[in-house]
């Protein structure tokens, strides 16, 4: 009795294993893709951290002894710190940014008032926000009254910090990079030391090769997502306050736009220089621009248009709508859009131009 014929699986899924054999099989993507963004993150949420609020620094002139009523008039201020030099000294430390504003005062004689002279550089957010503290300290101190009846009522919002705004980006990034160097080199690899021109020579189907990378990346985007918000979370308390379903979905349509682009680039190149230019040409205008550690809000308004027509700006958005915003998914339907039409027609361009030799 012959035994029945043990099922082969599909070419699909033997091809995506494969792509994920020769991922785990090289170091140096393992490293670049999950150990380099966790670093990154550890490295800029400790040089950006939230630190307690810095008092601003005074040196008060020490050119006459009456001058010293000003260092007492200011001392009680809660926020300023403050110190008697001489001028040579109070000019050095200015110009070193030891100090913040330097206050030159001239005595009261002939009748003439208490008249102070400021110094500070006008460039520096410090320097102005030290002048305008000094002169409220003094002409509270000297006896002006307010006309106005203020209160004030300090608040720490949750999700405003930098390492807030830099995890979603460094997700975006990270999905973007290993979508693009990993499919875009393991293609032009293959199609340099002639595996793909043998590849032509079997009944493999084109979209089974190429649909194979793209498989083979989500299987690796949940460690990916997981590593980077999950190290987030230990280190800097980076909460997730949407979905965590929407994060995965965000996640899995950025990644699968970055790999249908990957695929673009590498359809046709036949060196491994040739596609690192290509590649380089395509991802550093998004570095740039698309607000990974830094917003876009700050380039002219009449590029913000294009700017959110970039598939990393999109994922960037939307990841930043869900993680730092609670936002529900529907919330980023033109991000979601951008996505989608970016990887639809990157993967039919690839599919077409795509070829083995």
């Amino acid at each position: 009795m012959s035994r029945p014929p043990i099922p082969r699986p599909h070419p699909l899924v033997e091809l995506t294993r494969a792509r994920l054999l020769e991922f785990l099989r090289e170091p140096e993507a393992v490293f670049w893709v999950f150990i380099f963004p966790v670093l990154l993150a550890v490295a800029l949420g400790i040089a950006f951290r939230t630190k307690p609020v810095e008092k601003l620094r005074v040196a008060v002139v020490r050119t006459d002894p009456a001058v010293e009523r000003l260092a007492a008039l200011l001392t009680g201020t809660a926020d300023l710190t403050v110190s008697v030099v001489a001028s040579a000294e109070a000019t050095r430390a200015l110009r070193s940014g030891k100090v913040d504003v330097v206050v030159e005062g001239s005595p009261e004689k002939d009748r003439r008032p208490l008249s102070v002279t400021y110094r500070y550089d006008a460039t520096r957010p410090e320097g102005r926000a030290a002048r305008l503290a000094v002169d409220d300290a003094l002409q509270r101190a000297l006896g002006r009254p307010d006309r106005l009846d203020s209160r004030e009522e300090r608040v720490a919002q949750p999700g405003n910090r930098y390492i807030d705004f830099l995890i979603p980006g460094l997700i975006g990034l990270n999905l973007m990079g290993s979508g693009m160097w990993g499919l875009g080199f393991a293609v032009v690899q293959a199609r340099t030391r002639k595996l793909l021109k043998r590849f032509a020579a079997t009944p493999m189907r084109r979209s089974h090769y190429l649909l194979s990378f793209m498989f083979s990346r989500l299987v690796g985007l949940v460690l990916e997502v997981v590593v980077v918000v999950g190290f987030g979370w230990l280190l800097f308390g980076v909460e997730v306050r949407g979905s965590i379903l929407d994060l995965v979905m965000i996640s899995l349509l950025g990644s699968l736009t970055f790999a249908g682009i990957g695929l673009l680039v590498a359809a046709r190149p036949r060196t491994v220089e040739g596609v690192s230019g290509w590649m380089n040409l395509v991802q550093l205008p998004m570095w740039l621009v698309s607000g990974t550690f830094f917003s876009y809000e700050r380039f002219p308004v009449a590029a913000h248009r294009f700017i959110r027509a970039l598939p990393l700006t999109a994922l960037n958005d939307a990841l930043r709508s869900v993680i730092n915003d609670g936002a529900p998914l529907v919330a980023s339907w033109q991000a979601i859009a951008v996505m989608a039409v970016w990887g639809a027609v990157s993967f039919a361009l690839a599919l077409r131009l795509f070829r083995w030799q």
